[in-house]
């Protein structure tokens, strides 16, 4: 690794899932989007139990970009258990071989910058390609990384479970992500049931860590950037929603006891039951560091986040696989904050 800064993470998650991993000794797996913010956690949680217990697995990670991500992760990029293979979740070429397992976590979220055509298609088209992939090489479980946001706008603050799809419309802020999500969710299992290989579903809600992006469009990201440059942190709406935050070597913790021992044919909600306001969010994070900055609300009514919420229930998930959060929000926040301060430090020093 570049540095140590993760060892305390990538050490937690390998003692909460060290009796499990045993499934991939001698296995290889193929992911998809395992280079964006979740995906490179996949991987570095990969590599670091892969190491630790010498399970001589390898992992084939679809990419479209090797490049970027060796100057993003060179650790990683260059770390022999995983091989790079360029190409498009729409029709990359089959690499050769078997694999006994497939985490499917490739979508562009980014509503603001794909065009609503595209980002159904990716879903979809993406989803479809990657199961018969599946089907093709034999593969034994499949974990499909969907979102909350299938669901719909959450305008209530009681936690939503997952039978509850009535929320679902196509009026909502990125009603092509939701809908995709949905329908290859339902593809998921048609294929699951019609070839008989394993398939778990993770509805992942927000969550936050290192190498979470700032500059894009999750709210606590912009904060974050905003507290770290010293500015006024600027909340867009009113800041009355309510959501709630998985740190990210939790969320790696649900997602590889999810794949490997989650029940067939079931989707689980990813996240945190632990609320909190866009406002009192951003206050604790212009207070986390000395000297605090303001907070500034702009009221804008037409703001994506003006008065939904976003908060799962996630007693599925606690009965079935006896997962919860075990990171506060408070802690995670303090970790997040050191890792980027400590990011901008080493490139102060390189420069």
């Amino acid at each position: 690794m570049s540095n140590n800064f993760l060892s305390i993470d990538l050490d937690y998650i390998l003692s909460q899932t060290v009796s499990i991993w045993n499934e991939l000794r001698n296995k290889r797996i193929f992911i998809t989007g395992g280079t964006g913010f979740l995906g490179t956690w996949i991987l570095e949680s990969f590599v670091w139990s892969n190491r630790k217990l010498k399970l001589n697995s390898e992992a084939v990670v679809l990419t479209r970009d090797i490049a970027n991500f060796l100057k993003k992760c060179p650790h990683l990029a260059n770390d022999r258990s995983l091989k790079f293979y360029e190409g498009n979740i729409l029709n990359f070429k089959y690499p050769q071989g078997n694999f006994s397992h497939i985490i499917h976590a490739a979508t562009d979220s980014n509503y603001a910058k794909v065009s609503s055509w595209k980002m159904l298609e990716t879903i979809i088209q993406g989803t479809k390609y990657t199961l018969e992939f599946a089907k093709h090489c034999r593969v034994k479980k499949f974990l499909f990384v969907s979102s909350g946001a299938m669901y719909g706008r959450q305008p209530e603050v009681d936690l939503i479970d997952e039978n509850n799809l009535s929320l679902l419309d196509s009026s909502g802020l990125m009603p092509s992500y939701s809908i995709g999500k949905f329908i290859a969710e339902y593809m998921c299992k048609l294929y699951g049931r019609e070839h008989e290989f394993e398939i778990k579903i993770a509805r992942c809600f927000a969550f936050f860590g290192p190498y979470l992006p700032l500059d894009l469009h999750f709210a606590i990201g912009n904060f974050i950037q905003n507290r770290l440059n010293n500015e006024p942190i600027q909340i867009k709406g009113n800041g009355h929603a309510i959501r709630s935050y998985l740190y990210i070597a939790d969320l790696c913790i649900w997602l590889w006891t999810i794949l490997f021992q989650g029940k067939n044919l079931t989707a689980y909600n990813v996240g945190s039951d632990e609320k909190y306001s866009i406002c009192e969010i951003a206050n604790l994070i212009a207070k986390s560091i000395e000297p605090y900055v303001e907070v500034k609300i702009d009221n804008n009514k037409k703001s994506s986040i003006a008065d939904d919420n976003y908060i799962p229930n996630i007693n599925l998930a606690k009965e079935h696989l006896n997962l919860e959060p075990h990171i506060n929000f408070n802690k995670a926040l303090n970790m997040t904050i050191d890792w980027f301060r400590h990011q901008s430090y080493l490139n102060e020093v390189v420069i």
